[in-house]
């Protein structure tokens, strides 16, 4: 069931939200003109800003689909879930793992809005109204206690949030303090935009932080650096997620809006930007 004892916040349409203008890209209708106007003005400095939305989203199915067949995990618990489209997590896990349980973990109030909607009546899959940085507070959450069985491994979702979380947050400690409690067997799934060129790196940092949005490019080696420390990266380790076990088989994403379909194939320019990362398991 969905998390419905809280009231859901007021819903701003005057300032951009990361996970409306992320909706977009994947052909969600779940937006305002302010998050559409961001996405145009931000697009042609970062073209590859498309693609790499929806390569996220394609790789969420296939970590998803292998933490599931292969890794044999049934309860995932995703950090920062963003705007529920096609294929969700719960969807994929349990299209495989029908016995597959779901904590999707926001805040922001369209995403608490459509969950609690796509979720009604499903007892294996929450929505909790949480800030996915406060670890603490998510884990304390009776109604998690109550999905997640923290003896027994899990999946742990931060997908496409992780230039999100600024140092200022200390992401390796949330990281480590979700991890160090799960048990032996358990898997981390994360992925963020990297970019190697600083000038490029720093722009989209102030774009997006002079919009509200939290947000710190990082190198890969700073990635790599925040996820290794007691965890095994799964073959083929932390890369560019197009390849992350491609498979052109997977099922396709909801087409491009018209206003944004100029922009996708950049990431085939071979340009200093990308979504990294990968899965990791647990020794």
């Amino acid at each position: 069931m969905a998390d419905d004892q809280e009231p859901i916040a007021e819903i701003r349409d005057d300032v951009p939200a990361s996970a409306r203008v992320y909706g977009w890209a994947l052909g969600s209708k779940d937006n305002y003109q302010v998050d559409r106007d961001f996405a145009l003005r931000t697009a042609p400095a970062f073209p590859e800003s498309i693609d790499i939305t929806r390569q996220n989203r394609l790789f969420l199915y296939r970590a998803v689909r292998y933490l599931a067949v292969e890794a044999g995990i049934r309860q995932f618990l995703d950090m920062g879930c963003g705007l529920p489209a096609d294929d969700n997590v719960h969807q994929v896990a349990q299209r495989f793992a029908p016995d597959a349980r779901v904590v999707y973990v926001d805040h922001d109030p369209v995403v608490l809005a459509h969950a609690r909607a796509l979720l009604a009546g499903d007892g294996s899959t929450i929505v909790v109204t949480a800030d996915f940085r406060d670890h603490e507070a998510v884990l304390a959450r009776p109604d998690v206690r109550r999905l997640i069985d923290f003896d027994e491994p899990l999946a742990v979702l931060f997908l496409s949030v992780g230039h999100h979380l600024t140092d200022a947050d200390d992401p390796a400690g949330i990281i480590a303090a979700l991890m160090d409690g799960a048990a032996p067997g358990s898997h981390l799934a994360f992925s963020q935009i990297v970019c190697s060129d600083p000038g490029r790196a720093a722009d989209l940092d102030a774009r997006m932080r002079a919009a509200g949005i939290p947000w710190q490019n990082r190198s890969r080696d700073e990635v790599d650096a925040l996820l290794t420390a007691g965890l095994e990266p799964v073959e083929p380790g932390l890369v560019n997620l197009m390849e992350w076990r491609p498979d052109p088989g997977q099922p396709p994403l909801a087409p491009v809006p018209d206003e944004l379909a100029p922009f996708v194939g950049a990431s085939k320019m071979g340009r200093d930007m990308c979504e990294y990362g990968g899965v990791l398991r647990k020794r």
